[in-house]
């Protein structure tokens, strides 16, 4: 049931674009402010047990709403529940819609409008070098592509619909402590430590499928360039588990696409080329994935 779900989710979630903006979910920035704010009244705590205690919080109503509901209507509502908590998982942003405005900006060559394309995909500050900023463009696809949309759909087929909402959660809880961190950089030391421990579960969730991400990049590109990266040691061994994961979806994902300069591209049209390279080997790699889960689902792997 739980990979008949995911396969309907994921047409819906292609076709459904002009939906894309309710995943945003704001009003959920309300309720973990005040989680973040009751956490800071337990200095003495480590910071990770009021942000897993804030993401229970989040989670425990669609836990119920899925016990209650989920077995009427001799399964189909579950089916319709799945389907949705796929749905709100997923994202917030759609990678491909992004790569698409950042692309369609350089065209225009608007460089205020490639800025703010450009920081919306890499989800930071964005450098003024015009080669740099593609590069981390081209990076952050990658790194993108598993945080939106890879990590929540191997959630999904491991543990089912509520652990793809409690992976969602998890970021969601991450990118309001950054923000929060960052506003409050200079006044509060807490806002800190809830922010590295916010980043802290979220990489743990993420550990196993940004590695099958990665593998996947090796299947769907470049494979020899992307196994050698896939084999390099990390450069930096004091990273965070997040950022390591983040490294090494990067570098893979870099080396699967193997990109050559070509002397007669302008910048602009080098950055295009590479964006939607990146933009590609993850509609590839979505492919790969379709393919093995409706396979598992053929040959009777459902739950």
């Amino acid at each position: 049931m739980n990979l008949i779900a995911l396969l309907i989710g994921l047409v819906i979630e292609r076709l459904a674009t002009q939906l894309f903006h309710w995943r945003r979910m704001r009003w959920l920035d309300r309720i973990i402010d005040f989680g973040f704010r009751q956490a800071a009244r337990l200095g003495t705590w480590p910071a990770l047990i009021p942000v897993v205690l804030l993401g229970l919080v989040l989670v425990l109503p669609i836990a119920l709403v899925i016990f209650l509901l989920g077995g009427t209507l001799a399964g189909f509502t579950y089916l319709l529940l799945a389907i949705v908590v796929l749905f709100f998982s997923l994202g917030p942003s759609d990678i491909g819609e992004e790569v698409g405005e950042y692309c369609k900006a350089l065209e225009a060559a608007d460089e205020e409008q490639i800025h703010n394309a450009a920081k919306a995909i890499v989800e930071d500050d964005v450098p003024e070098d015009v080669a740099e900023r593609t590069s981390r463009v081209e990076s952050a696809v990658c790194v993108q592509a598993n945080n939106r949309l890879f990590a929540v759909v191997f959630w999904f087929v491991v543990l089912g619909p509520l652990a793809a909402w409690a992976y969602r959660v998890t970021d969601l809880i991450r990118r309001r402590a950054v923000f929060t961190a960052a506003r409050d950089e200079e006044t509060d030391g807490q806002s800190a430590r809830i922010r590295d421990a916010a980043e802290m579960l979220h990489g743990w969730l993420a550990w196993i499928p940004a590695r099958l991400t990665a593998v996947g990049y090796a299947a769907a590109g470049h494979m020899d360039e992307a196994i050698a990266a896939l084999r390099a040691p990390s450069e930096d061994k004091d990273l965070s588990t997040s950022e390591r994961s983040e490294s090494l979806l990067a570098r893979v994902g870099i080396a699967a696409l193997a990109l050559q300069d070509r002397p007669e591209e302008t910048p602009n049209e080098r950055a295009i080329r590479g964006a939607e390279a990146a933009n590609h080997l993850v509609f590839k790699l979505l492919l790969i994935w379709a393919v093995i889960i409706a396979a598992m689902t053929l040959y009777g792997f459902t739950r």
